[in-house]
């Protein structure tokens, strides 16, 4: 993960991004995505939702899902919504309405989480991945999506 250079990270693929965090450490992820350029790196990965986002899979769906990322720089945090209606999905950052699921979780586990190379009922049995809110959306969420996985 610390070969990712962060300025070129927009342009990786979705591919590339789940083999490279397969790959990777849980200390190197924590390390990229915790320091100066944590900002560029989820901004790039929530801007892919939509891209990735197949309403055919997620018909009727009707959610907003908070995403908190913590392990940011001065143990900051960072949300972003995916918000899934009428067949479309959209990105919000900062969100300020209330979700209808909330997913609190660290950078690496966050990272092994979107690209399927990590264990969702694992991750939550351990405490390290925390959900609110309506679990069935939470659990739905991720077959709404064609991500490619690790």
């Amino acid at each position: 993960m610390t070969d990712i250079d962060p300025t070129s990270f927009a342009t990786m693929s979705a591919s590339e991004f789940a083999q490279t965090v397969k790959k990777a450490s849980d200390k190197e992820i924590n390390a990229v995505m915790g320091g100066t350029h944590r900002e560029t790196i989820l901004d790039a990965i929530f801007a892919r939702f939509p891209s990735l986002f197949n309403a055919e899979k997620a018909k009727g769906a009707d959610a907003r899902v908070n995403w908190r990322i913590t392990g940011g720089p001065d143990n900051s945090s960072d949300t972003y919504a995916v918000v899934v209606e009428d067949g479309t999905c959209t990105i919000e950052k900062d969100p300020t309405v209330e979700p209808t699921t909330s997913i609190m979780l660290g950078p690496a586990e966050f990272a092994k989480l979107i690209t399927g190379s990590g264990n969702p009922t694992m991750m939550v049995m351990t405490g390290k991945v925390k959900a609110r809110g309506d679990l069935s959306v939470a659990m739905a969420f991720q077959n709404w999506f064609d991500t490619p996985k690790g």
